[in-house]
């Protein structure tokens, strides 16, 4: 039987109508029924354009004994050149070691808590226990730490504005220390060689470390508070409402620390949509949070490419490529878009058309009146089944 929507439990073969066959060599069914609209591309599918998907699955594990991490990078995935991702967690008291990096980073709390710590370049200081769906972001350049709390500790997707970020080469505390005559260190402290007989002569990354107390406890000041925190949280945030989903929109105009990071949270019911639209103002680097979704991207030239997302995996859209996400599933379908740019922007299909004279639409696109006079006037960035 051909696959389509209606019958996706069953194994997927590369059959449309009569076009295909069935796979007669070797098949991997696990990952075939996880990529159907790749196995069956639609009809509207046309031309090669590059892979848009990698999945955190197949990133290389690294394990500490405080916990994990796995990227998502321009090696993976070449298309995503503006943004890397990394997926890290850490058990209860694990600390990813102090640090900072080239690129900026930007996080979202997928599951439990961390406190977070850093100081600018004036000396102020910021610390703060966040929770699932609360983001941060460090400026590049910015030392700061993160440490698991609560009963287990927390997981976090990283998101970093270069593709080519690598988490392997951040600036450690432990290594410079480590790299660094143990009489310079003697005297930029002021204190005897001996002070440092201790230190770490490799990086720590992730390792295990007591529970700090409250924060109320632990709290330094520093310097004076930061004009703009580095934490935000997204959910308490009034999110755009339509009849099949809700979206949370995250850029500099409500979190300004955030200058070079604009994100969006979207979730959307079972057989509703995120209208087909593209953005102006860079590429979209998605992260799958839950459930099923297909994506289909209009590359120009008469080149379009469907793809199935899941829960761990990463999508990108080049810019200013048109593209839908559906949901396929029957669950909520929840992903983050990130960007590269400090503020948010999208164009929507349906409004150019409504928003433009009817007669030149008409004219292109042979639709009765009555198709554009359906278009909601109000922002609708998910559209029911």
């Amino acid at each position: 039987m051909a696959y389509s929507p209606k019958n996706r439990k069953k194994q997927p073969e590369p059959i449309s109508g009569k076009l295909g066959g069935t796979i007669l060599g070797p098949t991997n069914p696990a990952r075939e029924v996880e990529n159907p609209d790749v196995l069956v591309p639609p009809r509207t599918d046309a031309g090669t354009l590059p892979n848009y998907k990698w999945s955190f699955a197949d990133s290389h594990m690294r394990l500490e004994e405080g916990g994990w991490a796995r990227q998502a990078t321009i090696r993976e995935l070449p298309a995503a050149k503006t943004i890397a991702g990394v997926n890290m967690r850490l058990k209860a008291g694990a600390v990813r070691e102090m640090h900072w990096h080239a690129e900026a980073e930007w996080s979202y709390i997928l599951k439990g808590e961390a406190r977070i710590t850093a100081i600018d370049q004036e000396g102020r200081a910021f610390q703060d226990d966040l929770k699932e769906g609360d983001l941060w972001f460090f400026p590049a350049g910015i030392p700061h730490s993160i440490q698991g709390i609560g009963k287990d500790g927390c997981e976090f997707l990283l998101a970093f504005d270069s593709g080519s970020f690598s988490e392997d080469s951040t600036f450690l505390l432990t290594e410079w220390l480590a790299h660094t005559p143990k009489e310079v260190l003697a005297k930029n402290f002021g204190v005897p060689e001996r002070a440092f007989a201790h230190i770490p002569k490799e990086q720590l990354y992730i390792f295990p470390a007591k529970m700090p107390p409250p924060l109320a406890k632990d709290r330094v000041v520093g310097n004076g508070p930061l004009p703009t925190p580095f934490s935000y949280r997204m959910l308490e945030q009034t999110p755009i409402q339509t009849k099949s989903g809700r979206a949370w929109i995250v850029d500099s105009s409500v979190f300004p620390a955030s200058k070079t990071i604009a994100a969006a949270l979207v979730e959307i019911k079972p057989g509703g949509m995120r209208e087909l639209h593209w953005h102006p103002n860079g590429d979209e680097w998605q992260y799958y949070i839950s459930g099923q979704a297909r994506m289909t991207v209009f590359g120009s030239q008469g080149l379009a490419r469907t793809f199935n997302y899941q829960a761990g995996d990463v999508g990108v859209v080049p810019f200013p490529m048109g593209h839908y996400v559906e949901n396929i599933g029957k669950t909520p379908l929840r992903f983050l878009e990130i960007f590269r740019s400090s503020y948010f922007a999208d164009i929507s299909l349906a409004k150019w058309l409504a928003f433009t004279p009817h007669e030149l639409v008409k004219a292109h696109l042979k639709i009765d009146e009555s198709v554009l006079k359906k278009i909601p006037k109000q922002k609708t960035p998910i559209v029911p089944a």
